[in-house]
């Protein structure tokens, strides 16, 4: 980290950690005080301030969790990108609930957000999936996610195969491949503070609208 990102995330964190999260500042919006969260993470210097923990469940409730790259958020929710046959695609397609959480120790800050999730259009996902890097591309077609492989020469061979397949033409969309778009019922946003007396405020959806209120840390 450079030295002006360091004075940048020190200038945060006392912001944050001193100033706390107070109800007039955080607004009655959740999306855009995760907005202004979001970027003073990536002004921070975080490496991969976009890496949140997805945390799904079976249908008979043993959950597991991994983190993803959050894509895309907004007022129609918060999209990240998968093998639809993966573990987690799978979980998400028999159990389409889901929670995520988000956070920037640097600041001091994290987010959780859980609500329904639903995959995104095709055109969605062919839009995001042309600005991944060609050997990504190759890669979403290489892996067979979450099975078992035999080495790692077999990946190796399989994304070689892929390479000749592909040359001197796009790579096209894999149809096991796609978005998943996270709609929140519940946002909370905690910030630390000294003496273990953290600020907590929940949103919860209520109809078209959101209701806040103060947790106890």
């Amino acid at each position: 980290m450079s030295i002006r990102a360091t004075l940048r995330a020190l200038f945060l964190v006392r912001k944050g950690a001193i100033g706390g999260l107070a109800e007039d500042s955080a607004g009655a919006d959740p999306f855009a005080l995760f907005d202004r969260w979001f970027e003073d993470a990536s002004r921070s210097g975080l490496l991969l301030p976009e890496a949140v923990t997805l945390s799904t469940a079976t249908t008979d409730g043993r959950p597991s969790a991994r983190l993803v790259l959050l894509k895309a958020f907004g007022e129609s929710g918060f999209v990240f990108f998968t093998n639809y046959e993966s573990r987690k695609g799978r979980e998400l397609d028999s159990n389409p609930y889901a929670a995520l959480t988000a956070h920037w120790p640097v600041l001091q800050r994290q987010v959780r957000i859980e609500g329904s999730v639903s995959r995104t259009s095709q055109p969605e996902s062919e839009a995001y999936f042309r600005t991944r890097d060609r050997g990504s591309q190759l890669g979403a077609w290489a892996s067979v996610q979450s099975d078992e492989i035999e080495n790692r020469d077999t990946l190796e061979a399989r994304m070689a195969a892929r390479r000749a397949e592909f040359e001197g033409r796009d790579v096209p969309l894999p149809p096991f491949w796609g978005g998943y778009r996270l709609d929140p019922v519940r946002i909370e946003f905690w910030q630390g503070r000294l003496n273990r007396l953290h600020d907590r405020l929940e949103y919860v959806r209520d109809g078209h609208a959101w209701r806040r209120r103060r947790l106890s840390p």
